[in-house]
């Protein structure tokens, strides 16, 4: 990966710190338009290898859910995964409280709290995926098993 940053998100250090290699890709944030689509577009990568990050509740706690830009998140399977009855999403205005990110810019790396971190197998599939790296306009592109080792999460069917 060669597309590094000067300015590295704490999501980048602490992936540094680990050892882990990862490459980034900036683009131009459209405030109207936070679509994963639209960020695959900006930064070149094939939309089934670039992951949004969703942030999801149960009775039981707060999970974070990786999933390919261009599917929906399959709640009954969240549920499933993570052994809950019912999962639903973490209301848009809880996310920076929780996790520290704001919407577009949720990595599943550098939470404020470490969460059960669960990412679509399909990531599996390729050598690398890009996930945010924290903030609107910058992506950072990992090698997904050693991404959910990092966060020590696990890969699942989660999409509809």
């Amino acid at each position: 990966m060669n597309k590094f940053m000067k300015n590295k998100t704490n999501a980048g250090r602490l992936l540094e710190q680990a050892g882990i290699s990862y490459g980034t890709y900036e683009y131009e944030p459209d405030e109207k338009n936070l679509s994963g689509e639209h960020v695959a577009a900006q930064i070149g990568v094939p939309k089934e290898q670039v992951f949004k990050t969703l942030v999801a509740c149960g009775k039981e706690g707060i999970y974070v859910f990786c999933i390919p830009v261009m599917e929906e998140l399959s709640l009954k399977k969240a549920a499933l995964v993570t052994r809950e009855k019912k999962i639903e999403m973490v209301h848009q205005k809880d996310l920076l409280g929780l996790t520290g990110y704001i919407r577009g810019g949720c990595s599943p790396v550098g939470m404020k709290k470490k969460y059960p971190t669960f990412m679509d197998e399909t990531a599996q599939l390729f050598e690398t995926v890009t996930v945010s790296a924290g903030v609107r306009g910058l992506q950072m592109e990992v090698e997904p098993t050693a991404l959910m080792k990092f966060v020590q999460g696990t890969f699942a069917d989660l999409t509809e």
